[in-house]
């Protein structure tokens, strides 16, 4: 009698392990940009189990990707900007689209992207822009330019700069008047001095999370930031706003992916599935207070955050944008350049 309970003890614990590895999501994000009730939604559907790992520079995330977590996470965000790099690299599983038919949900402009047609290996996931977060002065209104940063005789009080190269760097050869994708190497030595400059006179590099954060605690009047985390900052605190520089920044794309070593490939897709739901689009980004991509969560969103020209930039604002691009040959000069200004 002992030995049959044993054996059936061993089938069960056997069964509940193999569903619990099959039944399991691994997904790796940036910070403080899922609804932790979107989470819960999904594991209460799909009956599994979600875990987060977080990351906030896309340079990390693609190292620790290709440092062993090619076969430990399900589904990605990356930016649009480091989608060919993983695809030449072969970490992307192609979408099988019979699996997420809500991918007809996407707005033109986000379905069949430039950096990927016909959506072969992602599904936008948000959108949004870059620009600086700033603590409103009492003696006079701040200038709507990068030069609260880049330029000693402009500056606003302390700030902090943003701890990914690309947007960094991006930031200072839009100040410059050049393009933020520029593979010139006397303007990328330009952008660099003038960082190293604002270096000495900032509180360091920070997340754009952790950049809104010390603006809200007053402990800097500005930080360089993504839209979506100065959207939340301005709820809590009215006396901070954001704006785009008016000499032009950032838009950006950020997307789904599966790699292609993913342990739960169908949990995965069934998950990008999910997020591209009318009413779960909709949440995401009420949540998250960065622009859907969706439109058929767009008449779910709260009319107050359509209206935020801080969220959905009006064509003026637009018009001052441009997407990150792979520097190709030059990605190189761009690591170095990032090196040399943290090293200083």
């Amino acid at each position: 009698m002992f030995k049959k309970l044993w054996l059936l003890g061993m089938v069960l614990g056997t069964a509940v392990s193999t569903w619990a590895q099959a039944n399991k999501l691994n997904l790796y994000i940036w910070s403080e940009y899922i609804d932790p009730e979107i989470v819960k939604d999904f594991e209460k559907k799909f009956d599994c189990k979600v875990t987060i790992d977080v990351f906030e520079d896309e340079s990390a995330m693609l190292a620790k990707i290709q440092g062993g977590g090619a076969g430990l996470y399900d589904v990605v965000v990356p930016p649009e900007q480091v989608i060919g790099t993983m695809v030449s690299l072969k970490l992307l599983a192609p979408l099988r689209h019979q699996n997420i038919p809500n991918l007809k949900n996407l707005e033109g402009r986000f379905y069949n992207p430039v950096y990927d047609p016909g959506n072969r290996y992602t599904a936008a996931y948000q959108w949004g822009t870059m620009g600086i977060y700033v603590r409103q002065s009492k003696d006079k209104p701040v200038a709507e330019t990068w030069g609260i940063l880049f330029d000693p005789k402009q500056q606003a009080g302390s700030f902090v700069l943003i701890d990914s190269h690309r947007d960094s760097i991006g930031a200072a050869l839009k100040y410059l008047g050049y393009s933020l994708n520029s593979t010139d190497p006397k303007q990328l030595k330009q952008a660099r001095d003038l960082l190293l400059d604002a270096k000495k006179r900032s509180l360091g590099f920070e997340s754009g999370v952790g950049g809104k954060n010390k603006v809200l605690a007053k402990g800097a009047t500005a930080a360089i930031v993504y839209n979506g985390d100065a959207a939340r900052g301005t709820k809590e605190d009215k006396d901070t706003y954001f704006f785009v520089p008016k000499e032009g920044s950032e838009i950006w794309v950020d997307s789904m992916v599966v790699l292609a070593k993913a342990p739960h490939r169908d949990l995965a897709e069934k998950f990008i599935n999910f997020i591209l739901d009318a009413e779960v689009g909709a949440k995401l980004s009420n949540f998250n207070q960065y622009a859907t991509p969706n439109k058929a969560a767009k008449p779910l969103i709260a009319p107050e955050d359509l209206k935020n020209t801080a969220i959905y930039p009006t064509p003026e604002i637009l018009a001052k944008l441009e997407f990150l691009k792979d520097p190709g040959r030059q990605a190189k000069l761009y690591d170095e350049i990032w090196t040399q200004v943290k090293a200083k």
